[in-house]
């Protein structure tokens, strides 16, 4: 996806201050894709593992998965995680899934 593309579509979504999508109901694959280009993140068969737990996780629960509950329940390790959603990885892929902060992140 370019630049130019990632911007257009992300201009035509509303985010709160923190960056969290405010209409989790407004999320497409699309919107995903350019929210992880725009956190220099390539999404692939594994990130779309978590990403899809976590929008289901979201779905049945109104909120994001912590950490925690995202190792045990996706089956991917804590490490593994760090390494796909580097540098806050529950609040990243909270942001790529279009849900809000998880409870219990600062």
């Amino acid at each position: 996806m370019t630049e130019l593309a990632t911007l257009n579509i992300l201009d035509s979504v509303d985010f709160d201050d923190e960056g969290y999508m405010t209409d989790p109901n407004a999320w497409t694959v699309e919107i995903a894709e350019a929210i992880a280009a725009s956190e220099d993140i390539t999404l692939t068969e594994a990130h779309w593992d978590v990403i899809e737990f976590c929008r289901l996780r979201g779905t049945e629960t109104g909120s994001a998965p912590t950490l925690r509950q995202i190792t045990k329940g996706s089956g991917v390790s804590t490490k593994e995680l760090f390494t796909l959603f580097p540098k806050g990885p529950a609040k990243k892929v909270a942001k790529i899934s279009g849900l809000g902060k998880p409870e219990g992140c600062v």
